[in-house]
């Protein structure tokens, strides 16, 4: 039996001694059913497992003259194991071992992110908390629309990355999958029972039916998972950046001792790691097209998809470990500016309470259209001339006649954008969530 996995960082999970180590597990897992099958000697097996090495120069060396990864690797196995390596590969073709190992490559892979992400969704909880009586604009095309909490932000974020995370687990579900079905999956020499019994000691599934490979519509819906979590930290990562902006600067990256901002420009605080988290989404969601391509396949098999996989499935996998930390880092550290929210919130000079305006006329029975251009009346003076709001709506006297002076007060209540914020955050994080949160 094949012992429990462990998890390595995502780099060394998939470094080429780790993918041949999960070649020589699925090995030695379809010697040990051979052998209680009778099919191969026990001593045999003993010495399958006892002898059994590779180094990756040594495999590398002799694929310089097979042109052919996986029989490098098992003459390399040959080399130590002796004559009973013989029973090494028996009844196997290569993607039997090359596949069936991939899934476990990938059940790994899910593994290791799905711990970045609950990493993640602790900093975003505890922020959502820290912010959620914090006012900040809210903002639709760029531009001041109505007040907001910060803190709906984060729980924004948190909901999105329960569900990214529900995406991933779906996704280990698919990938987590093996096959022992021979050159065409049509069984022709070993019976299916034994892939059975082969993907049980690995801690997969097998696969219901394939062909010589997994069907790769399981790696593009790894791939696209990849790539949609890329796209959430994207989304959070430019949300950083525009906050960061001089002009607005509510919150910023962490700037360290010693850090510099520009070779010209001493005084400069760029937003360089939520720069990188957006570039590297890029890639990431341009390796899920080639996920996406690599479903279509000739007849049982070519290997078309094979050269890119080798470099979109670690690459993607290590882009997304690399970003999730670095967002989850970006977010612990986050420098936020209150007051700066506070300012930003005033700058239209009582606008962004237009709308509470125009629901309290009509409640005192003014038309739609008529509250509205009222309304708008006095906005666009405020756009164009100055001036604050409040005042030129206490002077019209189309909105006096129809509101007092603290019903108007009423509409430029702040508190009342504002009264709901627990409701959401209770949907998001359950009723006894404040008390519980880390």
């Amino acid at each position: 039996m094949i012992e429990r996995y462990t998890l390595p960082e995502m780099g060394e999970l998939w470094s080429l001694r780790n993918k041949f180590q999960k070649w020589l597990d699925v090995e030695i897992a379809v010697c040990e059913v051979h052998a209680e099958d009778g099919v191969i000697p026990h001593d045999a097996l003993d010495d399958i497992r006892s002898k059994a090495a590779f180094t990756v120069e040594r495999v590398n060396e002799i694929e310089k003259t097979t042109d052919h990864d996986v029989i490098a690797f098992t003459t390399n196995l040959a080399e130590n194991i002796g004559p009973s390596a013989r029973f090494v590969h028996f009844g196997l073709t290569s993607s039997d071992v090359v596949d069936t190992a991939n899934a476990l490559l990938l059940r790994d892979s899910c593994d290791l992110l799905r711990t970045k992400i609950d990493a993640l969704l602790e900093v975003l909880k505890r922020r959502a908390f820290e912010f959620k009586d914090t006012p900040q604009i809210g903002r639709t095309h760029g531009i001041h629309a109505e007040p907001t909490s910060f803190g709906l932000c984060w729980a924004l974020w948190y909901s999105e990355f329960e569900r990214n995370r529900e995406r991933l687990v779906r996704a280990r579900d698919a990938v987590a999958v093996g096959k022992i079905s021979g050159a065409v999956g049509a069984f022709a020499h070993l019976a299916p029972s034994v892939e059975e019994r082969v993907c049980k000691r690995l801690g997969i599934r097998a696969a219901d039916v394939s062909t010589q490979v997994i069907q790769r519509d399981r790696y593009a819906e790894y791939l696209c998972t990849l790539g949609i979590i890329a796209s959430s930290l994207e989304k959070i990562a430019l949300q950083v950046r525009h906050w960061q902006r001089t002009e607005v600067r509510e919150a910023q990256e962490k700037f360290k001792t010693g850090q510099k901002g520009s070779s010209a420009m001493p005084h400069k605080r760029n937003p360089i790691l939520s720069e990188r988290i957006c570039g590297m989404a890029r890639t990431i969601r341009a390796n899920a097209v080639v996920g996406m391509e690599n479903v279509a396949l000739w007849h049982e098999r070519d290997i078309s998809h094979s050269s890119a996989e080798r470099i979109v499935l670690p690459d993607s996998s290590a882009a997304l470990d690399y970003i999730l930390a670095k967002t989850t880092s970006l977010l612990d550290t986050l420098v936020v500016y209150p007051e700066n929210m506070l300012r930003n919130l005033k700058l239209t000079r009582g606008l962004v309470f237009s709308g509470q305006l125009l629901l309290a006329l009509t409640q005192k029975g003014v038309s739609r259209e008529d509250a509205y251009a009222w309304t708008q009346r006095n906005a666009m003076k405020v756009w164009d001339e100055g001036g604050e709001y409040r005042e030129l709506i206490m002077r019209d006297a189309d909105i006096s006649s129809r509101l007092s002076p603290d019903e108007i007060a009423r509409v430029f209540d702040l508190n009342h954008y504002l009264r709901n914020v627990e409701t959401v955050f209770t949907r998001v994080f359950g009723k006894h969530a404040e008390a519980d949160r880390t």
